[in-house]
């Protein structure tokens, strides 16, 4: 951080800061960690997805994980799919599958909450929610109305920074709209708490763990480097999701 007063952007005020400011710490994902998609009422897919992770659904039962053509592993407490490298797990497994998600979903659910209970943002209402353009550098960033932007998005710091995104409304990505990490930034290190809906638009590609209230739907040949952790359902259409978010084996994660 630069020492005294920082630069208004686009008309919206910063918190004044100085260097005595302590950074944000990571959300701990816990046992959620382990999961490039994790949701409460469902997963469903269309055309050609690939899910690069373990994917997840609790407390909802397999059924509702549809278009992946899943093939039940011979002890029956997960199951594969050409689209996905990782397990999928589904609430009726066998055990220990059932614990284990009741456990993620809960850790899903506290990283939220962790997520958007963090205080004194450094940045309030941006851009009134208009972030088409930005850079953003490290810090926390709180907004009341929804967040969008048409064509790009920029993450600027090193591989230890961390972002908080609290959004109190819905995100809409545009078709097309990319985001870029610059500076060495990791998207294992952005967190967006959404409490509406995220839409990735056509083409569009994030970078970033995205922990939303209600659903997240990836529209036709859109990418995520990160996690979608859904509190309802994760719609996906000729998707990719890469998972980025980190397994940490000391609080609880076990990689597949």
């Amino acid at each position: 951080m630069t020492e005294g007063i920082l630069q208004e952007k686009h008309g919206n005020l910063r918190r004044q800061l100085d260097d005595t400011s302590p950074p944000q710490s990571r959300v701990k994902l816990l046992t959620a960690g382990k999961f490039a998609v994790l949701s409460k009422t469902g997963v469903t897919t269309t055309g050609t997805t690939g899910v690069t992770g373990a994917m997840g659904t609790s407390p909802i039962s397999a059924t509702a994980m549809t278009g992946f053509g899943l093939i039940m592993d011979s002890g029956n407490a997960f199951s594969t799919s050409t689209l996905v490298s990782g397990n999928v797990y589904a609430a009726d497994y066998e055990s220990p599958t059932p614990n284990m998600l009741t456990v993620a979903v809960l850790d899903m659910q506290g990283a939220y909450v962790d997520a958007a209970g963090r205080p004194d943002p450094d940045y309030a209402d941006l851009g009134a929610g208009s972030i088409e353009g930005l850079t953003l550098d490290p810090g926390l960033y709180k907004w009341g109305t929804n967040v969008e932007f048409t064509s790009s998005l920029t993450f600027n710091g090193s591989k230890t920074d961390i972002w908080i995104l609290q959004i109190d409304g819905d995100v809409k990505v545009g078709s097309g709209a990319i985001v870029e990490l610059t500076g060495g930034a990791l998207a294992e290190n952005i967190f967006w708490q959404i409490a509406g809906k995220t839409t990735l638009g056509t083409s569009s590609h994030v970078e970033g763990v995205f922990l939303c209230n209600t659903q997240i739907a990836f529209e036709t040949g859109s990418s995520m480097n990160g996690a979608a952790l859904a509190q309802t359902a994760v719609t996906l259409d000729a998707a990719t999701i890469v998972k980025t978010s980190v397994c940490d084996a000391t609080v609880g994660c076990v990689k597949d």
